[in-house]
């Protein structure tokens, strides 16, 4: 478990899925600037901010390259790291080929597996389990095969030797496709019987509940829906959306400070 401290009068925040980059330049720097103004909120109370993950609609590091663009979300990051504020970012699907550049450029703390942390404030503790969310809970076996091959060092080593302009190009063209593919056809609703990171939640959720552990919070990414699903009086599954729906529609954030947990849609209302 994971020990994150938050200073009186500040707050942790929490989100996931920007997907820059997706589906063209013009629409992924209207959302890098969407961000920004999320990252100015961040910035005046923040004291950690948590990102789970599919930041990039794709991201590979080769050993002396990273794909061109975002300059001005990866500064602000390496500001509020500068600043002071604690960063951790969860690796998605998106992203998967993230290894170890945003920790030597800006500090922040990589994440691989859903990771359990508690939160303390002057006032209260929250325990609170998080990850992005892809793989996780049944069915879904030809992504997790494919996630195996992804993650494995052959498959990395036989993606780099490829030029850059290529293998980038290539995994937009891939990643666009599937995407757009989604949203034509619409994202499968969220249906608390079948959701698969909900199932997944709920074991969890068992298991800590018969140890006296269950969290305050389990939050995740990856559905691409906000969710705040009640599991009993005391705990809570969130989703955090997505942040490329027209109109930033799904482009929520959660919050802890001393007194509670909020989910929130940015702008506020």
């Amino acid at each position: 478990m994971k020990e994150i401290q938050i200073p009186q009068g500040k707050k942790a925040y929490f989100a996931s899925d920007f997907h820059l980059g997706f589906p063209g330049h013009h629409e992924s720097r209207e959302r890098e600037l969407h961000l920004l103004s999320w990252l100015d909120v961040v910035e005046q109370d923040g004291s950690v901010l948590f990102l789970l993950g599919d930041l990039f609609d794709f991201w590979f590091e080769f050993k002396e390259v990273i794909p061109k663009g975002y300059v001005r979300f990866l500064g602000r990051l390496a500001n509020l790291s500068d600043r002071g504020i604690d960063i951790h970012i969860f690796v998605g699907n998106h992203d998967l080929w993230m290894f170890d550049y945003l920790e030597k450029e800006i500090g922040a703390k990589i994440y691989r597996e859903p990771t359990l942390f508690q939160f303390h404030t002057i006032e209260k503790s929250f325990r609170v389990f998080m990850g992005h969310g892809d793989g996780l809970g049944p069915g879904d076996v030809g992504y997790k095969i494919l996630k195996q091959v992804f993650v494995h060092p052959v498959a990395q080593f036989l993606f780099k030797i490829l030029h850059p302009d290529l293998g980038v190009r290539l995994a937009h063209a891939w990643s666009n496709t599937r995407k757009s593919s989604t949203i034509k056809s619409g994202e499968v609703p969220f249906d608390p019987a079948t959701d698969f990171i909900l199932a997944y939640v709920r074991e969890r959720f068992q298991l800590d509940a018969q140890q006296s552990l269950a969290c305050d919070a389990y939050v995740f990414g990856h559905r691409h829906h906000p969710i705040e699903f009640t599991l009993d009086g005391h705990s809570t599954y969130f989703n955090l959306g997505d942040w490329f729906s027209p109109h930033f529609k799904n482009a929520y954030y959660l919050t802890i400070d001393e007194k509670r947990i909020e989910f929130l849609h940015f702008p506020r209302a």
